[in-house]
């Protein structure tokens, strides 16, 4: 019995980039006309690689700087829910570069919110785990900053709930904006026990 069942929702890829440099821990990034990916994500970015040093996301877990899995190679926003963040914080529109975004979607309601584990298998077959939500930090606030003033200090309350998710590279490919995304998500029910 298969572990992961195809859903009917897609969504189209209308962004791509990577970040380039974390000067000064604001954020930099870029937007490409295509991604390839290997099973170290994007090559030589920073969040790039198999494995990467754990930070205080998982300090409860391990002590920081210890080498661990690496399931944070992709920064997956929606675009709905960035015009939301914007929305909130006064802006007309958020560059997706400014907040570390990797791929942009459209299409897939609540999309900060899909199961841990389920995947975005596109066309071409190439296929990204979705680890977990991808919490709002202070970072993408201080490059907003830059360009924005003192509107950066909204992001974080803004974005939560709404920063999208991060991702690892289940089985490698190039990926072009006007691509499609099919979700599939875990066949098992919600844990009861919380």
């Amino acid at each position: 019995m298969p572990a992961l069942k195809p859903t009917d929702f897609e969504a189209e890829i209308t962004w791509l980039g990577h970040m380039t440099d974390r000067k000064e821990k604001a954020i930099d990034g870029v937007q490409v006309d295509e991604l390839v990916l290997g099973f170290d994500g994007i090559s030589g970015v920073p969040y790039g690689g198999r494995t990467r040093l754990s930070c205080s996301r998982v300090s409860m877990q391990h002590p920081k700087g210890t080498e661990i899995a690496n399931v944070r190679q992709l920064s997956i926003v929606s675009e709905e829910e960035q015009s939301t963040i914007a929305q909130a914080m006064g802006l007309n529109a958020l560059d997706p570069a400014w907040v570390g975004a990797s791929i942009v979607l459209k299409g897939i309601p609540d999309f900060t919110h899909v199961p841990p584990s389920s995947r975005l298998q596109a066309e071409n077959g190439t296929t990204l785990i979705i680890d977990m939500e991808n919490r709002p930090c202070h970072q993408p606030g201080m490059t907003i900053a830059r360009h924005h003033g003192e509107i950066g200090k909204l992001y974080k309350a803004a974005a939560t709930g709404r920063r999208g998710v991060t991702a690892w590279v289940e089985r490698p490919g190039i990926l072009r904006p006007g691509m499609r995304f099919r979700l599939h998500v875990p066949d098992q029910p919600a844990w009861s026990a919380v």
